[in-house]
């Protein structure tokens, strides 16, 4: 990694679906990178600082996630993520992107991918929620904790205690390397989740919107994708299988490559995040132009 990494800088722009927070770093084609569920744009920070020299890196926080503001009462599915992202490149005016998912926001890619391919020039999938393995059954006890409020209860938990936030209890059962986790890290990730009654509800009302009828719907377009794709995939991920990576390769025509990660977890590109620039970077000089 290089020590002269630049810094990101914070930024929100007012969308149809609320005022959305992203950082942005180097300039260029523009690569947008779309976390999943408890975490936010954070998650990117070192795939910002090592590519910024080819594109202009976009990490945006989701709805329900991180600094975005977003009404009381609105929808804040994978369907309306996935809705916001083409409001949020309308308010920027950007066109097309190298869309890069993780986790739930690689479920929000692929729905993206399939309504709009004309706005893509490449698409990257790592470890994310895929066709009917949505959610997966690793995580059903997590939506249960999330109806009843323990799941909150256990994010301030967290907060106060961040060598849990790093156990397989926590937050560590996403990372090989736990202690890539920082204290910063726990608290930038978990304090927006629970910093208001209001913000509980919307993450709340997030992780009981799962449901792979969204998914499942966009089977079709998928197999019609030629888009150039690849997928990277963590092996060690107890959420989602390898088998679903291979999925992927069988059902979208432009995966041009699929890259699998020994000894990695869920939230590789934060802790193996080499591991990720490397085949980006061959993906973006192939086919990026």
């Amino acid at each position: 990694m290089r020590s002269d990494h630049p810094v990101a800088t914070k930024r929100n722009i007012v969308t149809p679906s609320g005022r959305i927070n992203y950082v942005e770093a180097g300039a260029g084609p523009v690569a947008l990178f779309v976390h999943g569920v408890l975490l936010n744009s954070h998650l990117w920070r070192h795939q910002l600082a090592e590519l910024s020299d080819l594109r202009r890196c976009i990490a945006v926080d989701l709805l329900a996630h991180g600094d975005t503001e977003i009404a009381p009462d609105q929808d804040v599915s994978v369907s309306a993520n996935a809705t916001m992202l083409r409001e949020f490149l309308d308010a920027l005016r950007i066109d097309q992107v190298d869309l890069v998912g993780n986790d739930s926001g690689g479920g929000i890619a692929q729905i993206f991918a399939a309504r709009h391919p004309g706005r893509l020039r490449t698409l990257t999938l790592t470890n994310c929620d895929v066709h009917d393995n949505w959610p997966p059954p690793a995580v059903l006890p997590l939506i249960e904790a999330a109806r009843t409020g323990a799941l909150f209860e256990g994010t301030r938990f967290m907060l106060a205690d961040p060598d849990f936030a790093r156990s397989e209890a926590g937050l560590g059962v996403g990372y090989a390397v736990p202690s890539a986790l920082t204290d910063e890290a726990v608290r930038v990730y978990l304090e927006p989740l629970v910093a208001t009654p209001e913000r509980i509800e919307s993450a709340r009302r997030y992780w009981l919107s799962f449901d792979c009828a969204q998914t499942v719907a966009v089977e079709a377009a998928l197999r019609a994708l030629r888009v150039p794709t690849l997928v990277v995939w963590a092996l060690d991920d107890v959420f989602f299988d390898v088998r679903w990576a291979h999925w992927l390769r069988d059902t979208i025509p432009g995966v041009t490559r699929v890259v699998e990660v020994p000894g990695a977890k869920l939230f590789f590109p934060e802790d193996r995040p080499d591991t990720l620039v490397g085949p980006l970077r061959e993906l973006w000089r192939r086919h990026g132009s």
